[in-house]
């Protein structure tokens, strides 16, 4: 019966819908609005917006505490109707109450809660924020940052950035995913700085968009910075990063915008030949875009013909170019390390030969890789390169190479 209530809602007919919509609110059917969170994924967006002012229109004075009872049921895409709604009709002991639940709640509950406190700034629900905004429940931990974000909560921001510097990844990745949610641009070089040095760089990268967008940053000093988090998100994108963020993180516009600004840039050559590679690679295999949306596909293969446009000496041109980021003193020498490889160039083989004097063994290691692939691993002095190695792990490595 509940499926049943969900289509009646979704429909095209006003009695079907206005009926489905009265039946849920004003009996307080949290089945059947369960059953509609479940079909999420399986909803247009646009039935989705039909579906809140459907939900909409029912809701009054009269009956807007029902509300409460569905806050068990967590669902991004009805957040925003349920707490605005809360919001509308606030009073003293409504804001009691999501108190209460912000401390004594399951996380779905304490979720809405943290949401609405990001629209009613009442401070006694500091501590309580700042409590849960670590929640291993990602919706309550973004919530509680977004609320001590209008509060202005110094206290926490300053938590955060603290954390920047913890000894374990996963934590450090949490205080970046508070600072994305808190929207301060202060943390931006904070975040750079840190994706440069984590092995969760991919991770970290994909955050720093929602601060401040990529777009905007290419503008900034931080030009280089933002290329090469693009570059990580490359690598993860289809994995550790999901499709249809392409549009969150502005994906064809950037792109567009460093063609434009391409003269002899390195940096640029180098995200612009990463980029060719990846969007061809996802549109060559069906498991990465199998699952994906329509507008997600056609964004992917706007941003795959918008590459693929461009000339062959253009090509031509940033393959010479990106070259010059092979130096162990560049932010960029690993991507351009996995970028030699990948495209099995022979003549980086003189750049490739002076990376291994360097001072840093990964370095040395990761190059010794890549003139193994292009097939000129007997034109090195294995001797010389092994000298230069003390860490055990490494030495075995490059022996057994």
């Amino acid at each position: 019966m509940d499926n049943e209530y969900v289509k009646k809602l979704t429909s095209k007919n006003p009695n079907d819908f206005e009926f489905a919509a009265s039946h849920i609110i004003n009996n307080i059917d949290v089945k059947a609005f369960e059953a509609l969170v479940e079909k999420g994924d399986f909803l247009f967006d646009f039935i989705k917006e039909n579906v809140r002012k459907r939900l909409s229109n029912v809701i009054t004075n009269y009956n807007y505490k029902n509300l409460l009872s569905f806050l068990k049921v967590y669902s991004y895409d009805y957040e925003d109707l349920i707490v605005s709604t809360l919001v509308k009709f606030a009073d003293e002991d409504l804001t009691d109450k999501m108190l209460e639940l912000l401390e004594k709640g399951i996380n779905e509950e304490k979720a809405y809660a943290a949401k609405y406190f990001s629209k009613i700034n009442d401070t006694l629900a500091i501590d309580l924020l700042r409590e849960n905004s670590y929640s291993d429940f990602d919706s309550l931990a973004m919530n509680c940052a977004e609320a001590l974000s209008a509060m202005k909560d110094e206290e926490s921001y300053n938590l955060a950035i603290k954390k920047l510097q913890s000894e374990d990844e996963f934590e450090k990745l949490s205080a970046v995913r508070f600072l994305a949610a808190y929207k301060d641009k202060r943390a931006v070089k904070e975040l750079f700085d840190v994706m440069k040095k984590s092995s969760m760089a991919e991770n970290i990268a994909s955050e720093i968009s929602y601060i401040k967008g990529f777009l905007e940053l290419i503008d900034t000093e931080f030009k280089n910075d933002t290329i090469l988090a693009i570059n990580y998100i490359l690598n993860g994108l289809g994995e550790i990063i999901s499709l249809s963020q392409v549009f969150d993180f502005r994906l064809f516009e950037v792109f567009e915008k460093l063609i434009g600004m391409q003269t002899n840039d390195s940096k640029i050559a180098l995200l612009l030949l990463n980029a060719k590679l990846k969007f061809e690679q996802i549109t060559e295999n069906d498991e990465y875009i199998f699952d994906e949306d329509k507008e997600t596909k056609n964004e992917i293969y706007e941003i795959k013909n918008l590459l693929l446009s461009l000339p062959e000496d253009f090509w031509y041109e940033q393959k010479k170019l990106f070259q010059n980021e092979l130096d162990e003193n560049s932010d960029f020498v690993f991507p351009a390390l996995d970028l030699s490889e990948e495209l099995d160039l022979t003549e980086t083989f003189e750049k490739l030969k002076k990376l291994l004097d360097s001072s840093n063994q990964t370095i040395i290691l990761k190059t010794v890789e890549v003139i193994k692939s292009i097939g000129k691993i007997n034109e090195i002095n294995k001797t010389d390169v092994l000298e230069k190695i003390s860490d055990e792990n490494i030495r075995e490595i490059i022996i057994a190479l």
